[in-house]
């Protein structure tokens, strides 16, 4: 039989904060009979004595400070689940899950997550990001909840609702000391194959990853994410498109050269997505929102500053 109550160890807990068995019954609004009550049942249950009493005055012994220290994590713990409980019951998720693609800032959130944590703070927001495929297969998988920005359409099958919500169009770039940046005709195929593509890897677990904008038997270095491809190509590691708003601050900062190509890529469209049949008040919360107030721009717009500074310091 269980010896330990979460009523015992949050008397405990008091007497120790409060120095007496008397400040804690006015804390806790106990008789000091039923606190002293409650002490001794537990000390002779466990087979230890707690407290060393001085008088009035009260302190906690070896075995009591070792109680206590362990039984604050299960009292933060009860505290927490009594949270967790009365918002599932009231309809709110205890954890909501955001995924978005690596082109995307999720500091572009900001507003909309302190928006949220004031009328939903019990909620615990996770911010996720994935590349390409990747996106759609976290949701389905169920690592995410909400995508705010998954690129290209979602797999077939169903099982998800998508709207999108902006879209991007692409910059064909190179490093000035880049030997493509001298060609000065619009890139082909043979131009590009002798040299060195910078790719962000599919991060799918599941899905087929895409490739995109890859010759068959070209040179291939293969980053994990949208900054790391930007980065390796203002260096001149690579060549590779890029989204308009980060290259163009480096493009007129003459740190990265724009070039025409035969076959340009395509602008991409980003979506909202989420599983349907899904209407926990979390989710819809950001639905709402995320409608009325599109992140898109922010999301996007953020890199463009990021990118722009980053451009600054290559210069100097």
């Amino acid at each position: 039989m269980l010896k330990l109550s979460l009523d015992a160890l949050e008397i405990v807990e008091t007497i120790a904060r409060k120095g007496s068995f008397a400040g804690a019954a006015k804390e806790l609004f106990r008789v000091p009979s039923t606190i002293s009550y409650t002490v001794s049942k537990l000390e002779d249950d466990l087979g230890v004595r707690l407290f060393d009493r001085f008088g009035p005055k009260v302190a906690l012994t070896p075995a009591g400070k070792e109680l206590l220290k362990e039984g604050r994590y299960l009292l933060r713990a009860a505290g927490d689940l009594e949270s967790r409980v009365r918002r599932v019951a009231s309809g709110w998720e205890t954890e909501l899950s955001i995924g978005m693609d690596s082109m995307l800032s999720p500091s572009g959130l900001e507003p909309d997550i302190a928006a949220f944590y004031e009328v939903a703070d019990q909620t615990r927001l996770r911010l996720v990001r994935e590349v390409l495929s990747g996106t759609w297969d976290a949701l389905l998988d169920r690592r995410v909840d909400l995508l705010v920005g998954a690129a290209g359409e979602g797999p077939s099958g169903g099982g998800y609702t998508a709207e999108p919500i902006g879209s991007s169009s692409f910059v064909f770039a190179v490093a000035p000391s880049h030997p493509l940046a001298a060609i000065d005709r619009p890139l082909d195929k043979a131009d590009l194959l002798d040299y060195r593509a910078v790719a962000v890897s599919d991060s799918a677990r599941q899905l087929g990853p895409r490739t995109v904008g890859l010759l068959f038997g070209q040179d291939m270095l293969a980053v994990p994410d949208m900054e790391t491809k930007y980065s390796f190509q203002l260096r001149g590691i690579g060549f590779g498109f890029l989204p308009e708003a980060w290259a163009r601050p480096a493009v007129e900062a003459g740190l990265l050269v724009e070039k025409q190509v035969v076959e340009p890529k395509p602008d991409e469209t980003f979506y909202l997505a989420w599983r349907s049949g899904e209407e926990g008040a979390a989710l819809g919360w950001w639905l709402k929102r995320l409608r009325e107030q599109s992140p898109f721009d922010r999301m996007m717009a953020r890199h463009c500053h990021e990118a722009e500074r980053a451009a600054q310091l290559g210069a100097t």
